[in-house]
């Protein structure tokens, strides 16, 4: 086979070991490779067969192996990092679940090791740096929440404290000043909504299983835990006033409490059809608005929850805050091309005259407020991935908070004001790059077990979706007909004023592995949503990369530290090379990849990339990244694969693993050329025209020189190709 075609050889694990799935892998010298399995053996292979064992490395499923010049770091379920030298002889473990910050449970995703110094990313969004001779205490330096969705978004009425909870139960205060987690309480339930009292004293937690929980903000003790309803609790809102709380719930009713009545039922709102999706209450705490799933408005009167029928009574009605999808003030911020009301969160700023929304597709936008007009101008924001759930502004307006629901991380965005716009552009460009004004609005058997439950969970995940951030445009396209009635009146301008990217909580852990790296400057590279991040620890400041528009799967580092690759999810999915330290992009790669890249790797130096694709043959790719050009694709494998490494002492090969397969893969190409050049010779030598033929050997490569034609020539290749040619 010729060309830079992939030949892949299934690796024979024979009697040594059992048939396992593979999670990770490292290269040796010699045709070695060491590969963690899912039973928490290391397997050591020599050329493609299973040489040894390394029985009980880990005493469950090995996630990460990383390979550095003093030895290798392994990283698995059981919570354990271990250390070994460069022969694979255990130096030390460092079990983290017996630490200062450890926990029952804790899962490691992703280890690297450099120097004295181990980075670990957990299942669990967390992201530790342990020193070695103090390996008790490691320093817990990034985390967000994990499992289920995150819904529950509340901001404190006069400090810079945000508060999030979500399906894995737990709800969390962050300092917006410090970028820090500072409180954390763990629940029950899963957290679906949240609200904090006017004084600042009281947060209301609403629950999936209808119950909703009132905890004192200073210690997070209990104050009242009150079950009415069976449906989930999908809003909650203080009066100005302090005296009540609204609880909207699935059950298509809201409840009125009397917070100094112990939060005694006071009041029941019965005029929805369909579950409560945003409530809003009027400034003299007399009124209160809903919206519901059908996108219906409401008016009740407070604390009773009479529906107001008569619109004469509402006039002259102030909202204390407009948080509701619906109504004349935000008509305008419905997307032209879609019937369907796609936006899950809306949050004004009376003072800068300005609107917030998040919606499905994952962006945040940025409207003038009041917004009536439909099809209204605005600023959109990429970051998240999938659906934004919820986004609220500060209590004093400098900061915008928002949550994705499936990517589980909090951002913290900055609110720039018309006058530093400029200022803040020429600062960090890099940003600026996604505000923009939208003109829119073996044997296959074994007695081993499959998989075990987080691997599976993991298999199971669709990264598929029904409708992908590519798919918009189109989508208007098709639905300018409809509203060539609206464009002929003026729109709405966009608002002068912006908001830029400023930290992120969260780590991407739950269904990747070997994504946390340290930079050539001693900085921290991961993932998260959408957005490369790199982390400056001691500065305890971020810089992000913003070019992907949909999660990212994987991440891989340039053997000089210095570039970082990485792959998302999409119907087209794309990988990026990027400067770790300018954040600019320097190669997109798309094409030859559908629905996702589940990982990639750089070869050794550094000017070839391997990416494998979640398509139904997990698509093998060979990339020459630079020119932006593919050098081969091949089918990988009918099961999922789960790590590719290109082995930096063979620069023709890369392995591939995954479920219960292990492959080896050479590239075709280096056999072709050699075949190439000693044809030429021999068709010279037939016809009379090849007159000398010369070798030289220099190192590790071949210098020929020879004529033909009067004309001299020379080819230079490996040694290792000429020493494949001998073998064929």
């Amino acid at each position: 086979m010729c060309g830079n075609s992939l030949t892949p050889k299934r690796g024979v694990f024979g009697k040594t070991g059992d048939l396992q799935t593979i999670l990770c892998l490292a290269c040796a010298r010699d045709e070695v490779t060491y590969s963690g399995a899912l039973n928490g053996d290391i397997y050591v292979w020599k050329g493609m067969n299973l040489a040894r064992t390394i029985q009980g490395a880990h005493t469950a499923g090995i996630f990460s192996m990383n390979a550095c010049e003093e030895g290798f770091a392994t990283g698995g379920r059981d919570g354990c990092v271990r250390l070994w030298d460069l022969n694979f002889k255990p130096i030390t473990v460092i079990d983290l679940r017996e630490t200062d910050q450890g926990y029952k449970g804790l899962s490691v995703r992703s280890v690297c090791w450099r120097g004295d110094h181990i980075l670990v990313g957990t299942q669990d969004s967390e992201i530790f740096e342990i020193v070695v001779h103090e390996r008790n205490k490691p320093f817990l330096i990034m985390q967000g929440h994990c499992e289920g969705e995150l819904w529950a978004l509340a901001v404190h009425p006069t400090k810079p404290l945000a508060i999030t909870g979500s399906d894995d139960r737990s709800v969390r205060i962050w300092s917006l000043v410090d970028h820090a987690l500072i409180a954390r309480c763990n629940m029950e339930e899963p957290i679906r909504c949240a609200a904090v009292s006017t004084d600042g004293i009281h947060l209301a937690l609403g629950m999936k299983d209808g119950s909703f929980t009132v905890l004192r903000v200073r210690d997070m003790t209990e104050v009242v835990h009150i079950k009415d309803r069976k449906e989930a609790i999908h809003e909650l809102k203080y009066s100005p006033d302090g005296n009540f709380l609204a609880v909207g719930s699935n059950d298509s009713c809201v409840d009125i409490y009397g917070v100094v009545q112990r939060y005694k039922k006071v009041g029941e709102c019965l005029g929805s059809l369909t579950f409560i999706t945003h409530m809003d209450w009027s400034s003299d705490s007399k009124h209160l608005q809903t919206n519901d799933g059908s996108g219906k408005r409401i008016f009740y009167r407070m604390p009773g929850g009479k529906e107001i029928t008569n619109k004469e009574e509402l006039k002259g009605v102030q909202w204390a805050r407009w948080t509701c999808v619906t109504g004349n003030e935000v008509n305008g911020i419905g997307p032209k091309y879609s019937d369907v009301n796609e936006i899950n969160s809306v949050d004004a700023n009376y003072l800068g005259q300005v609107l917030v929304t998040a919606d499905d597709y994952g962006i945040v936008k940025l409207f003038r407020y009041p917004c009536i007009r439909k099809g209204a101008k605005f600023r959109k924001y990429l970051g998240h991935s999938a659906h934004v759930t919820s986004v609220r502004w500060s209590h004093d307006y400098q900061w915008i908070i928002s949550v994705g629901g499936a990517d589980h991380s909090v951002f913290q965005w900055k609110f720039i004001s018309d006058r530093k716009l400029k200022e803040a552009l020429h600062i960090a460009p890099q940003e600026s790059l996604m505000d923009s004004n939208s003109d829119e609005s073996d044997s296959e058997q074994s007695d081993v077990p499959e998989l075990d439950s987080e691997i599976e969970q993991e298999t199971q995940i669709t990264y598929r979706r029904q409708v992908y951030k590519e798919d918009l445009p189109q989508l208007k396209e098709q639905c300018k007909d409809k509203h060539r009635s609206a464009s002929s009146k003026r729109r709405e301008r966009a608002p002068v004023n912006s908001i830029r990217l400023h930290f992120v909580h969260g780590y991407r852990g739950y269904d990747c592995r070997s994504n946390l790296f340290y930079t050539q400057t001693g900085e921290i590279v991961y993932h998260v949503a959408a957005i490369g991040v790199v982390y400056n620890r001691q500065q305890n400041t971020q810089r992000f990369y913003l070019g992907h528009t949909d999660d990212i799967l994987c991440l891989a580092i340039h053997p000089l530290k210095d570039y970082v690759a990485t792959g998302q999810v999409g119907r087209d999915s794309t990988v990026h090379v990027w400067d770790c330290e300018t954040i600019k992009p320097l190669s997109v790669l798309k094409g030859h990849h559908q629905f996702g890249v589940c990982a990639v790797d750089f070869s050794a130096d550094g000017k070839r990339l391997a990416s494998v694709g979640i398509d139904d043959h997990h698509t093998v790719v060979l990339w020459d990244w630079k020119k932006g050009e593919k050098l081969s694709s091949v089918r990988g494998s009918k099961d999922k694969i789960f790590v590719v490494k290109m082995n930096p002492y063979m620069p023709d090969k890369l392995i591939t693993a995954g479920v219960k397969h292990m492959k080896f893969w050479r590239r075709a190409g280096a056999v072709c050329r050699i075949l190439h050049i000693f044809g030429e010779l021999y068709q010279a030598l037939i016809l009379g025209y090849f007159y000398c033929f010369m070798i030289c050997v220099w190192g590790c490569f071949c210098f020929m020189l020879y004529f033909i034609n009067n004309c001299i020539r020379y080819k230079t290749c490996c040694i290792q190709d000429l020493y494949i040619l001998t073998l064929m």
